[in-house]
């Protein structure tokens, strides 16, 4: 990527969905791109697009976030490119199926990409960005994490791996300039859903939120400093109440005798 006075990021799963509407508004708001996503043919005509209608540069970094090969491309980019002002950790995807007939194969595709490589690349980022004081960081979750329904026990275990590895993070990073956001998004009106085997059009419309509404509610957050945003939650203050919960609960986890009622 050329030398820019403009800020940059770097988007993963920038091809479609999510990722797509990222690198469409970070480019209207004045970012310079990396897209990072497997299709090539995708990366590059999105970045002509961009380029095309914002004057902006794009930088296309196709990579296979299953391999090692893919995250190691990555890592490197954010470690020894030009700087990245904010990180947009999104790919991911489901790999759904009842526990006692998962398919083994697709259940470590999908570790390898929701885990594995978020955990590496959210790694490499924060290191980079402490190194230099400043950044942003947004790891993209699931509304998932909030409940349990079958057939759902390997993509939402990935997804609370990543709600929990983000507010850990936030911790670390607290005071050295970095920000983190952890996004949860709910049902997102993407081809994420056919690709897991269901449609869109089997969810109700008002459970349905178009990616552009998520993409603008993520950064209004970060603007108001909201360290975790679930764009269509009415009241912060169930959040609150959430983290209120688990304050209760956690100092009763580690105890030197069991409760009462198992005696």
């Amino acid at each position: 990527m050329s030398s820019s006075t403009r800020p940059a990021a770097l988007v993963t799963g920038a091809s479609a969905g999510i990722g797509k509407s990222f690198a469409t508004h970070l480019a209207r708001t004045g970012h310079d791109l990396v897209l990072v996503a497997r299709r090539a043919d995708r990366l590059e005509a999105l970045a002509e697009e961009l380029c095309e209608a914002h004057d902006i540069v794009v930088e296309v970094l196709p990579a296979d976030l299953e391999t090692p090969e893919g995250v190691a491309a990555v890592e490197a980019r954010l470690a020894e490119g030009d700087p990245i002002d904010l990180f947009v950790n999104n790919a991911g995807f489901a790999a759904r199926g009842a526990v006692g007939g998962l398919d083994p194969a697709a259940l470590e595709s999908m570790i390898r990409v929701n885990v594995l490589a978020f955990s590496r690349l959210a790694n490499a980022a924060a290191a980079r960005m402490r190194a230099e004081s400043r950044g942003t960081i947004i790891n993209v979750g699931s509304g998932t994490l909030f409940m349990q329904f079958a057939g759902n026990a390997g993509y939402g275990a990935t997804k609370a791996f990543v709600a929990y590895f983000t507010r850990t993070m936030q911790l670390d990073l607290a005071e050295t300039g970095v920000r983190v956001q952890l996004l949860i998004p709910g049902v997102i009106a993407t081809d994420f859903h056919e690709i897991a085997g269901n449609a869109i059009e089997n969810f109700p419309p008002e459970r349905v939120m178009q990616a552009d509404d998520l993409v603008v509610a993520s950064l209004r957050a970060l603007e108001m400093e909201e360290p975790v945003c679930i764009p269509s939650l009415p009241d912060i203050r169930d959040w609150d109440a959430y983290l209120a919960a688990e304050a209760k609960i956690a100092p009763n986890s580690s105890r030197d005798r069991t409760a009462d009622r198992y005696h």
